[in-house]
């Protein structure tokens, strides 16, 4: 277990700054994106707002995003299972992100086909 421990730590100390990082770099885009419109719009320049995914485009994404995550993180606890035999324990959790990204698939599907139908 004290292998697993290590590995636990070195991922948290290089995680957890790269995660910073990245919604740093998310956070000054979009204030980046929003300045340039506005200036934009002061000088009077006609920019065209890109169009936003519509809801089951939303829901399709987030399925499709819970299901990859899940997916890894069962495939990495069942090869970590080969050598400690409890990772396979919290392998299983991985089936809550899983069985949230098929219910967004559903919803997904629910929002095409209500729009269909009006």
């Amino acid at each position: 277990m004290g292998d697993l421990t290590g590995l636990v730590a070195v991922i948290t100390i290089f995680g957890m700054p790269t995660a910073l990082v990245g919604m740093y770099t998310y956070y000054r885009v979009r204030k980046l994106r929003t300045e340039e419109r506005l200036a934009a719009i002061q000088r009077g320049v006609s920019i065209p707002i890109e169009p936003d995914l519509s809801e089951a485009a939303h829901s399709r994404r987030s399925g499709i995003l819970l299901i990859a995550g899940a997916v890894g993180y069962m495939l990495a606890f069942f090869i970590l299972g080969r050598v400690e035999p409890d990772a396979r324990i919290a392998g299983a959790f991985g089936a809550i992100p899983f069985t949230l990204g098929l219910g967004y698939f559903i919803d997904s599907m629910l929002i095409r086909r209500d729009a269909r139908t009006s």
